[in-house]
């Protein structure tokens, strides 16, 4: 049988009361410091469930036919330029203006693993303030028909999300054809 837990409900038996007294019998209390006492800040209830629902649904929210509509016209390497940026910004993420500050490499992945760590990754890229970061997709060199199946899939799922500002092929020392740079908003 487990010695039972005591709480302030229950009584300590007085033989272990007269025990703890003799031990500290010979204790001098402390001087009083003169600080003030605050009751410790209790903190905001975070539902433990809803955190990853949210992030589940963000997944499952994210689409994989869309069009490209939104990609700019004429550009081979298939740019993506938010409504409101300045096409100086594009030309900055293409020249490696803002180093990247993280990276994911979705190699190997199936399409739905993918996209559930796209979006973990675009999620702490949130929570820790990245700027600019990199995606590595692959050529496909090692799929069926040897065509990148997630390219597309990566570009149009970028589009969706609304912290992405822009985002552009990596230069061939990053990745070339087979990542993209993606420009986020920082905060708010």
């Amino acid at each position: 049988m487990k010695p039972r837990k005591p709480t302030l409900e229950t009584p300590l038996p007085a033989e272990e009361i007269a025990v703890f007294r003799d031990a500290v019998s010979d204790a001098t209390p402390l001087p009083p410091h003169g600080k003030a006492q605050h009751p410790p800040r209790r903190r905001k209830p975070v539902p433990q469930q809803a955190l990853p629902d949210e992030r589940q649904a963000a997944g499952d929210s994210l689409s994989d036919h869309i069009s490209s509509e939104a990609a700019l016209d004429g550009d081979e390497e298939q740019s993506f330029l938010r409504p409101g940026m300045s096409r100086q910004d594009l030309r900055k993420l293409r020249r490696g203006h803002w180093g990247n500050q993280g990276e994911l490499d979705l190699h190997g992945m199936t399409s739905d693993e993918a996209r559930q760590s796209l979006v973990e990754f675009l999620n702490h890229a949130q929570e820790h303030s990245l700027r600019c970061v990199r995606i590595i997709h692959g050529k496909g060199l090692s799929s069926k028909n040897r065509e990148p199946v997630l390219k597309n899939k990566v570009r149009s799922w970028l589009m969706q999300r609304g912290e992405v500002l822009a985002f552009t092929e990596a230069r061939p020392v990053d990745g070339g054809g087979g990542a993209v740079v993606v420009l986020l908003k920082v905060g708010g």
